[in-house]
């Protein structure tokens, strides 16, 4: 069994909600990400943070076959990325 870092497990479950597409400094999240806010805050007063895995993190979940590339006559580093079904089975497993 593999085991995965707290900061791994986050950006699985980022990549289990919608591919990665690459940002500003090496991050990657969602395509269009929007700032949100809970059903509970009526007023709009606390934003929840726009989720990001880094470049490094994203490369450790490649390495073991988690994350996949789309694309692949794009330039890694500018490719958008998926989870795999072997991604999918580990966050079933260690939930």
């Amino acid at each position: 069994m593999i085991e995965l870092t707290p900061s791994q497990i986050a950006g699985l479950k980022l990549a289990q909600q919608g591919d990665l597409y690459p940002q500003s400094a090496k991050k990657w999240t969602h395509q269009n990400p929007t700032v949100t806010y809970a059903k509970t805050d009526r007023w709009k007063e606390r934003p929840q943070k726009i989720k990001f895995i880094s470049a490094k993190t994203l490369e450790e979940l490649r390495e073991p076959g988690f994350l996949e590339r789309l694309h692949f006559n794009d330039d890694a580093e500018k490719d958008v990325y998926a989870i795999t079904m072997a991604g999918k089975i580990w966050l079933l497993k260690n939930k």
